[in-house]
């Protein structure tokens, strides 16, 4: 576990250690691993607002000019077409939805069906590690990222 997170409340801490293990798990297209992994961040909704600032942190450095709609196109085909090369359960919807999250504008009420936390569980760390392979940052310095912007966001509201 990274140093910076002793500090987290115990929950915290469980999910960033869950996350990364699910992450890597995906990384390493190991279904066993990603599969226990994921059943721990399902447990704690609170892993979709870890990840989806992770994934926004992710978007935003791999988009420094901001994003347009082939880019998130883009994004949601490229994690789709790699994720069911070894899952058979992924949903583009729910991915569309962790991106449309991350970035502020999906509103739940207009969703026929909006995923509940085990799908965002189930698809979080896809996306993740998809985002991060563009990357030569690791997992954990977003994660740490994430949770300071939780607290900021926590103390202002």
């Amino acid at each position: 576990m990274t140093g910076t997170w002793r500090h987290l409340p115990a929950t915290a801490r469980a999910i960033a250690v869950t996350a990364t293990t699910a992450v890597a798990a995906a990384q390493a297209r190991d279904g066993q691993a990603y599969d226990e992994a994921v059943g721990g961040l399902a447990a704690d909704e609170r892993s979709g607002l870890v990840l989806g600032a992770v994934v926004r942190l992710l978007l935003e450095e791999s988009h420094p000019d901001g994003l347009t709609g082939d880019d998130i196109r883009q994004v949601l085909t490229r994690c789709v077409q790699e994720s069911t090369r070894w899952r058979s359960d992924v949903d583009p919807h729910v991915v569309l939805v962790l991106l449309a999250g991350a970035l502020g504008v999906y509103d739940p009420d207009g969703d026929e069906s909006p995923p509940d936390a085990e799908a965002v569980a189930r698809h979080a760390p896809l996306l993740v590690a998809d985002l991060l392979a563009a990357t030569s940052v690791p997992l954990g310095d977003y994660l740490t990222a994430a949770f300071a912007e939780i607290e900021r966001t926590e103390r202002q509201d």
